[in-house]
């Protein structure tokens, strides 16, 4: 079990304590079930009957909460606990799970072209193709495939079976979860005449998948390839698992996409947005940036100001849905009318 004190997170981290700094520190966990050893968070009003009976050996808390938090024991105040304790689980997690030192495997194939930086890992069986170039201390997860041309960044890590699809360009200090593809091709076909058979042509998609700098992705999530555009994840989105993005898809800096969400071709999502579990956005939109879109929810045409946006109509005959979703656009506007004909009567 590993242990620290209290005085071995405030110098990583910063912070005021309130309390003893010789406190021992075993885990890290929630309010509710914390133990003696335990160091935990309040961020939440909601769970702030919490604090007083907590038996954590130190709580990170606001100041708003610094002098309630005293009277039960030792405390951490800094102005954004959430943030604190993010931090604290990647300091955290580099004491616990120290990285095994890096190795290319026996069994993994590795082209003769291919460039790879100083403390490179590559896990077993994994297959690195011609021009493929992986930045200094990146690491390679088994099974892992990185089809030629691509180019991998210095620090990402690449979990087991990951596909990334050639000419596609990852950024540094990204982490790509178990699954993922990332430039396969885009759904374009285009519809032949009856007297061919009414048969599907496939449209070759040329572009590439260009993903910036500290990028998560979550596990089985799709990333398509442009058709003739690349397309372009900027730096710091998080993307959760089993999302699909189609081709020429553009997401901007720093939104989080919550998983089962689908992204038709070529919609642009701007930055600093967020989209809820389930969400559906129909193909060729722009998205504005600081867009929140509520889970479950279909964006069936731009949106142009920032703010929250949520919708969720059942399904019928389209002909019948068409009609009542027209209504219900115009059913504020009835409702005023209602009132200025109860007014006169």
């Amino acid at each position: 079990m590993s242990r620290c004190k209290l005085a071995d997170v405030i110098a990583a981290l910063g912070g005021d304590l309130v309390g003893a700094s010789d406190i021992e520190i075993a885990r890290l966990g929630p309010l509710e079930g914390a133990d003696s050893a335990t160091l935990s968070f309040l961020s939440n009003v909601r769970y702030q009957s919490q604090l007083q009976s907590t038996a954590a050996a130190c709580v990170i808390v606001a100041p708003a909460f610094a002098e309630v938090a005293a009277a039960r024991g030792a405390a951490i105040v800094t102005p954004d606990p959430y943030l604190y304790f993010a931090r604290l689980t990647q300091w955290w997690a580099v004491r616990v799970r120290p990285q095994a030192a890096a190795r290319l495997h026996p069994s993994a194939v590795i082209d003769p072209s291919a460039v790879l930086g100083e403390g490179v890992d590559v896990g077993a069986l994994a297959v690195i193709e011609a021009g493929v170039t992986v930045g200094a201390g990146a690491r390679i997860g088994p099974h892992c495939v990185i089809e030629r041309k691509s180019q991998i960044g210095a620090g990402t890590r690449l979990a087991a079976r990951v596909t990334v699809g050639f000419d596609s360009r990852i950024g540094a200090r990204c982490i790509i979860h178990g699954g993922a593809v990332i430039g396969a091709d885009g759904f374009g076909f285009a519809p032949a005449k009856s007297a061919d058979g009414g048969r599907w042509e496939k449209i070759e998609q040329l572009g590439a998948v260009l993903i910036g700098d500290d990028v998560e992705i979550g596990a089985n999530t799709c990333i398509d390839r442009g058709a003739l555009d690349d397309t372009v994840i900027a730096d710091g989105v998080k993307l959760d698992n089993l999302i699909q993005i189609g081709h020429n898809v553009r997401i901007g800096a720093h939104t989080a996409i919550a998983g089962c969400v689908a992204i038709a071709g070529s919609t642009r999502i701007g930055a600093h947005c967020t989209v809820g579990g389930a969400a559906s956005i129909v193909g060729h939109l722009q998205i504005a940036d600081h867009v929140h879109i509520s889970a479950c929810t279909l964006i069936t045409r731009s949106i142009a100001k920032p703010g929250q946006y949520t919708g969720v109509f059942p399904f019928d005959d389209n002909a019948n849905w068409e009609k009542n979703a027209a209504t219900l656009r115009q059913l504020y506007s009835l409702r005023e009318r209602l009132k200025a004909l109860e007014k006169k009567l």
